[in-house]
């Protein structure tokens, strides 16, 4: 008597065909077997036999390994994370239960998984319009789309995550490494080659795919990460576009804009992956303590492109540290945020001055560290650095930017930053706001603007040492 128990895997198989861009009458062509059959396999209403593993292994070519890996395990992990949202917190769910609704009723899970991130856009929507129409909205018109915006709104609410490119990432990373490296892969996958050329004859392109003369252009100027970093963001977009508009076709644009941003960020975290993969790249972390700079030389990338990446690491059942990311440039503009550990950034408007991001163009290079504390009490510990674009030539234009990464307090002991003798120790935190709007530290020397709701006194009589006043009540 058999004591092999039965496999149900209905998710994995459906993912993966929807991978393989392949409807159940498709597969079911394939296979040999019936739609229906593959409909019931999908809702784990049939076991999937070794010989139907087999059978889908060699039709697709698929590793056996890669095709019986537990993908029901990822699934419960998503939506066990889902249901720990505080808006369920006075609901008694055990975590058997959430895994019992993603091994028997995946449909179901999907669906709510799928009503949960569409939410989480319409929170942070609503946060934008409400900031907007407390007059922090700038010029722009409350009834006129912002494409930043919308992407923003995108990736914060999948945290800026998805899993579906780093394992896409991940496999074409080895096949890259199997041709030697991604100049060798281009021209045996796709018949391209890469020439570089100098920044006066690219017009102002960094990168360029030339298909006339099957070749991929890069900038001579790019430093080393940077010429990397194209060559696979230009793979990304040949190899995983279908990848990438399965993801788009989940959001929800007001603008062409808003998608097309959207896009770009999604091409750029697959090319991060592809020079980062998620195991390999997790793996690291841990062993080097979160150090961005040990990290970019092992990996070859950039200071900006390896705290990029921490951001990520938080596939479901793999998660690592979350981190918060924000670029900002010497006037203060926000040219980049991330946020993946639940830090309140301004949405509109200045950041607090007393953040050391947007002190740390007096240190160029250096890495400084803080520890940070919020009106409310939030405890955070961060790091901040400029970085560099531009300057790949006498006389070429250079950007200088300041870039911050952060976590919460009670993750920060993790950090190689917190265990230098020399680092600030956690009761040195910076009192520091959101916003000055917003901020209601009524003796903040460093304020540029009043908190909404409280009264300024008059200075007719008494001037004090904060630029501004304000009433007891």
């Amino acid at each position: 008597m058999s004591n092999e128990r039965p496999v149900y895997m209905g998710p994995r198989l459906r993912r993966i065909r929807r991978d393989l861009g392949l409807t159940q009458a498709n597969m079911a062509a394939d296979l040999e077997i019936s739609a229906s059959y593959v409909a019931l396999l999908e809702r784990n209403q049939r076991p999937l036999t070794a010989d139907m593993l087999l059978r889908i292994a060699r039709t697709y070519k698929m590793d056996m390994a890669e095709l019986a890996g537990d993908g029901g395990a990822e699934f419960t992990a998503r939506l066990q994370g889902v249901l720990k949202d505080p808006m369920f917190a006075d609901i008694d769910l055990p975590p058997l239960e959430a895994a019992d609704v993603a091994a028997n009723y995946p449909g179901i899970a999907e669906a709510l998984l799928r009503l949960f991130t569409a939410y989480q856009e319409e929170q942070l929507a609503l946060a934008d319009r409400g900031a907007e129409a407390g007059g922090g909205g700038g010029n722009r018109s409350s009834d006129a789309p912002d494409p930043v915006a919308e992407a923003r709104r995108f990736l914060a609410a999948r945290r800026n995550c998805f899993p579906l490119l780093d394992d896409a990432a991940e496999r074409l990373a080895e096949a890259i490494n199997a041709q030697g490296g991604t100049i060798g892969y281009l021209k045996v996958r796709h018949g391209l080659r890469v020439r570089r050329l100098p920044s006066h004859v690219m017009v102002g392109s960094m990168r360029r795919l030339d298909r006339h003369r099957e070749e991929v252009l890069l900038d001579d100027a790019l430093d080393g990460a940077s010429q990397s970093f194209q060559l696979a963001l230009q793979l990304a977009y040949l190899e995983m576009r279908r990848d990438i508009d399965a993801l788009l076709r989940e959001g929800s644009f007001a603008s062409e804009s808003g998608e097309r941003l959207t896009r770009r960020a999604l091409a750029n975290y697959a090319a991060a992956a592809v020079l980062m993969p998620y195991t390999a790249f997790a793996k690291a972390v841990e062993a080097r303590h979160y150090d961005v700079e040990a990290l970019a030389r092992q990996f070859g990338t950039s200071f900006e492109q390896t705290a990029h990446r921490l951001t990520t690491l938080q596939k479901p059942g793999h998660e690592r540290v979350p981190f918060f990311f924000i670029r900002v440039d010497p006037a203060g503009n926000v040219s980049k945020r991330l946020d993946g550990a639940g830090f309140p950034f301004a949405r509109h408007g200045g950041g607090c001055p007393l953040w050391s991001v947007h002190q740390v163009f007096r240190t160029p290079r250096e890495v400084v560290t803080q520890w940070l504390e919020l009106p409310d009490g939030q405890r955070f510990f961060s790091i901040a650095r400029t970085v560099t674009a531009g300057d790949g030539a006498f006389g070429s234009q250079r950007v200088e930017r300041a870039i911050a990464l952060g976590c919460a307090a009670e993750h920060a002991s993790r950090l190689i930053y917190t265990q230098h003798p020399g680092s600030p120790p956690p009761d040195a935190s910076t009192p520091i706001g959101i916003s000055c709007s917003l901020c209601q530290r009524t003796q903040c020397t460093a304020r540029s603007a009043p908190p909404i709701g409280r009264q300024m006194l008059p200075d007719d009589i008494r001037r004090t040492s904060a630029p501004f006043g304000f009433s007891d009540i």
